[in-house]
């Protein structure tokens, strides 16, 4: 990954009627300089509210849609082909809780650019969406599994989502310290009560946990960039290097 894949500036519209997964996505977009939330809500109002009024320049680039809850699938079509009539640049991004094939294959004929599970995605969330991008039709892994048999061209033809990135080195323990000290940002000495052990062990598990994930990632990050931004980063990347 070079210096110029990650100069990206997306931006990105966020729907999740449930608010507290709204606020999730919300968190795990803002750690990553590829993209810039311009708005994000619970209500399908607001929604076309902001995207109805918003400037040429304010405009997003992407638009994540929690895709269960429209009722009739039809809606869900209808809110795509709504969203590329205010903004025919973006590209929508479907978010699913459990796997319906015929919602997958309408959002498809909809020009939907991918169809994600939630479960497949979570810290992965950004890294899908920029894979997603480069391709035309895209979907998580256990959709890909029980989709292969659609007759539906562009769900047969889709890309799979590559997995998160393997780190063979990285213990339970150290996996942990990392998601509570970096994905949770909680501070060093709370997440080593969280963990039964001394602040100066889990000082050492995050130092460990940097030189494995930094020994496995060769992309040239900005100098700017905090250890902390670089760890997020690669502790949360897909397997294909070329998802960047």
């Amino acid at each position: 990954m070079n210096r110029s894949k990650l100069s990206l500036n997306l931006k990105v519209m966020l729907y999740d009627s449930d608010f507290y997964a709204l606020q999730a996505l919300n968190s795990y977009f803002a750690w990553d300089r590829r993209t810039r939330v311009i708005h994000y809500t619970h209500e399908i109002d607001n929604f076309w509210r902001f995207l109805s009024s918003a400037s040429l320049a304010e405009r997003p680039d992407v638009v994540v849609l929690d895709s269960d809850h429209f009722g009739a699938r039809q809606t869900l079509v209808e809110t795509i082909r709504r969203v590329y009539q205010y903004a025919p640049r973006a590209h929508v991004i479907c978010l699913i809780q459990t796997i319906d094939l015929e919602l997958v294959e309408m959002a498809a004929e909809a020009r939907a650019r991918a169809v994600l599970l939630k479960g497949d995605v979570q810290l992965q969330i950004t890294w899908a969406v920029v894979y997603a991008i480069n391709h035309e039709f895209t979907v998580s892994r256990r959709i890909a599994e029980l989709t292969r048999h659609s007759y539906n061209v562009h769900v047969y033809k889709a890309q799979v989502l590559p997995p998160q990135r393997h780190y063979p080195e990285l213990t339970d323990r150290i996996r942990q310290a990392i998601q509570l000290c970096v994905i949770e940002g909680m501070p060093a000495h709370l997440a080593a009560d969280e963990m039964g052990i001394s602040l100066h062990t889990i000082r050492g598990y995050i130092k460990e946990g940097y030189r494995i994930l930094e020994s496995y990632d060769h992309a040239d990050y900005p100098l700017d960039m905090t250890p902390q931004e670089r760890a997020f980063m690669r502790f949360t990347a897909l397997q294909d290097d070329e998802a960047v």
